[in-house]
């Protein structure tokens, strides 16, 4: 059986959406991978559409999405992105939070800071993948 993964951040527009894509690339259907927010925004994300873009990743046409409680009940994994997002999960769930890195701290902004974002995000996708999937399975 496939493992699946569910990325959850507030407002499922850039750093949820950012690992589902992330994911998506690396596993190459090894993995499922679903994003959602916890508080929907309205859009994505254009920076990080952008940045994602730039390394073969796609979320175009990825629009921000609830936390549905079937998939939430159902995937393998669930992983909270950032500080901000709180969620309750069924008892026995494996859930992660990736404390992601937050460049504006630093003075960083635009597209510089959202590719540190991107780039600490993909570092973590292939950890996860490689517990999830092993090469050569």
């Amino acid at each position: 059986m496939t493992p699946s993964v569910l990325f959850v951040c507030v407002r499922n527009g850039g750093k949820s959406q950012m690992a589902s894509g992330l994911m998506r690339r690396a596993a190459d259907g090894r993995v499922v991978a679903h994003s959602a927010g916890t508080q929907p925004g309205t859009s994505v994300n254009a920076l990080s559409a952008q940045v994602l873009a730039e390394v073969g990743a796609d979320m175009s046409g990825e629009v921000p999405k609830p936390v549905d409680p079937a998939l939430l009940a159902g995937v393998d994994v669930v992983v909270v992105l950032g500080r901000e997002a709180r969620l309750d999960v069924p008892p026995g769930t494996d859930l992660r939070h990736w404390d992601t890195d937050e460049p504006s701290e630093r003075g960083v902004d635009g597209v510089e800071r959202m590719r540190l974002v991107r780039d600490d995000i993909d570092g973590r996708v292939r950890d996860l993948l490689r517990e999830l999937a092993p090469p050569g399975e």
